[in-house]
């Protein structure tokens, strides 16, 4: 990589305000130099999402459209660094990450993540965790997080923005196909939130499925239908 490493952090949100108390600080504290972005994009909050986030320096950007892939996209229009770092609200990067993305940038890699584990104890969600250190047809979620080159984000034409379900894979699956992946081999922390209202085994299969009907050329909207008729939510 040539150049001054500088690292964008991305985060699209909704209704995330006691998230955003967690995270943004770790990642102003953590980032040193090298963050030289930190975007917030609300796709329509009715909580303080939007307050909390300019109180701790982010740049925000309103939506009022709750698409993670439209939110992510504008939040690359408007970022200055060389390589972009998306994160979700509900999960926590190590102390480490700026420099664990510069070390795999400066290796060569264009575009990666991290493995994760749940913020749980649960013996089956620790093995969701350790599942996440393969790098698969499986990988690549937005759980994991994402580091790319702002050069090969743009190339690709960022997220398809009408993917208002499973625009993580579908990007990653793009990068794939002509680019090393790279499995930073270390874990950040997730919510296990979306299995208070729901079994291990019920999100298992539901995820499963909709990653079946993704590889089929089922339609996103339709995907996010069948995803939210199955699970419940919080």
């Amino acid at each position: 990589m040539n150049g001054l490493f500088q690292l964008s952090v991305i985060i699209p949100v909704l209704n995330e305000e006691a998230n955003l108390r967690e995270l943004l600080p770790l990642i102003s504290a953590h980032g040193g130099k090298f963050v030289v972005d930190l975007i917030v994009v609300d796709g329509g909050s009715k909580d303080n999402s939007v307050a909390v986030a300019q109180e701790f320096g982010a740049k925000v950007f309103e939506l009022k459209e709750a698409s993670r892939a439209r939110q992510m996209n504008l939040g690359a229009k408007a970022a200055q660094g060389n390589t972009l770092y998306f994160v979700h609200a509900d999960t926590r990067p190590l102390p480490s990450f700026a420099m664990d993305i510069q070390e795999a940038r400066l290796r060569g890699f264009r575009a990666g993540c991290y493995r994760y584990q749940f913020d749980s104890d649960h013996w089956l969600l620790k093995i969701n965790g350790w599942a996440t250190r393969f790098n698969g047809p499986f990988s690549g979620g937005g759980d994991q997080t994402l580091f790319i080159s702002t050069s090969l984000f743009q190339k690709l034409g960022g997220f398809k923005p009408d993917y208002c379900l499973m625009e993580d894979f579908e990007l990653v699956r793009r990068i794939k196909k002509r680019w090393s992946f790279y499995i930073i081999p270390k874990s950040i922390v997730v919510s296990h939130r979306k299995y208070v209202n729901n079994s291990w085994l019920r999100v298992q299969l539901v995820n499963l499925y909709i990653f079946i009907l993704f590889l089929m050329g089922v339609s996103p909207e339709s995907l996010k239908k069948t995803y939210k008729k199955h699970l419940k939510h919080g």
